[in-house]
């Protein structure tokens, strides 16, 4: 075992976490299951959604019979939506494929939907003992700083570089616990910003450490600016003040997810085809525009309220659109700024007409 394995694997001993839930029996299912969840999002976020999303759906056969809607509902607050949609897909497939049992290569974990190469050696290594690589977010930078590994890890170069340093560390034993090792060593010493130095147990062969250069390693994504794009909200209502919903497509922005009506840029009046569609619509208000960021750019949704003419009802079947009650809401997944409107209104007072529920 070289001497960075044999470090960090001592310092797990004594620091490292032991008692994240999906640790507690290595069921390749909840391993799998918190990888794809802790895809850019934190420990500490994650376990409240993981607990709740696994007592729902126990194993894999579970999931896969599962309705969509319902996946996406116990995903809702979790981002990076397509996420669930690919761990639907893949339960269905190890169902269909795999006789409802994770696979336990690398090659074939990584055939799944969602499931990428260091996913992948995540998966073999903690829930199967495999001796693979991995290399997430965190231990890139474990790695970039301790060889002083210039540039941007998104570069084929980089990235190259990097997975061949991954694999020359992996001790030949106690891979399971070397994995979630060096993952907990990046998470909770070698942080991006305020990195915990004198407490890593890397620090006495640390180039960065030597070069008093954390902050350049690994090189960050070349910045550029994030365009703008603007957006029109409908929020609709009919005489039993429920909400009316859409469904999104299935792929692309929240893709199967539920959201209000919306048009491209901002807008003044309800589209022909939701007139055609839904009936007469009062006069429309206009709420102040909110800004939601993704990945790669803003989002200015600027909120139309305005009531149908149209008669109550629960579902409008079959297809697409929903009428969604405030008072038993329906069990389906939510894009975020949705989510954040339609609590707003929920928490109103029920009495209240819309202009006053999206007055600021």
């Amino acid at each position: 075992m070289d001497w960075f394995a044999r470090q960090i694997l001592n310092w797990y001993d004594s620091h490292g976490r032991k008692d994240l839930p999906w640790q507690r029996n290595r069921d390749p299912y909840a391993i799998w299951l918190s990888e794809i969840m802790l895809q850019q999002t934190q420990v500490t976020t994650v376990i409240p959604y993981f607990e709740k999303f696994l007592a729902r759906f126990p194993d894999v056969a579970c999931l896969a019979a599962a309705p969509l809607d319902d996946v996406l509902h116990h995903w809702t607050g979790l981002g990076y939506y397509a996420r669930a949609r690919n761990l639907h897909r893949a339960a269905q497939q190890i169902v269909a494929v795999h006789g409802g049992g994770l696979p336990d290569s690398v090659d074939a974990l990584a055939r799944l939907p969602g499931i990428g190469r260091s996913t992948a050696g995540a998966i073999a290594a903690s829930a199967f003992g495999r001796r693979t690589a991995i290399l997430d977010g965190n231990v890139k930078r474990v790695l970039a700083r301790f060889h002083a590994v210039a540039g941007w890890p998104g570069q084929t170069a980089v990235a190259t570089h990097l997975w061949a340093l991954s694999e020359a560390h992996l001790p030949d034993r106690r891979i399971q616990d070397y994995t979630q090792a060096i993952m907990d060593l990046g998470a909770l010493v070698c942080r991006r910003a305020r990195p915990r130095c004198e407490a890593c147990p890397l620090q006495s062969r640390c180039e960065a450490r030597r070069l008093a250069s954390f902050s350049d390693f690994p090189g960050r994504k070349p910045a550029r600016a994030l365009p703008v794009r603007p957006l029109t909200f409908f929020i609709l209502r009919n005489d039993a003040g429920e909400v009316l919903l859409t469904r999104r497509p299935p792929q692309g922005i929240w893709g199967g997810l539920w959201s209000f009506p919306q048009a491209d840029g901002h807008v003044a009046d309800l589209p022909d085809d939701l007139l055609a569609r839904h009936g007469r619509c009062s006069a429309l208000a206009p709420w102040p525009v909110e800004r939601h960021t993704l990945t790669h750019f803003h989002m200015d949704i600027l909120p139309l309220r305005g009531d149908l003419r149209t008669p109550a009802s629960t579902v409008m079947a079959p297809g697409d659109w929903l009428w969604y009650s405030l008072a038993a809401p329906a069990r389906i997944g939510l894009a975020t700024p949705v989510r954040r409107i339609l609590t707003r209104i929920r928490q109103a007072d029920p009495s209240s007409t819309l202009e006053q529920e999206f007055s600021p």
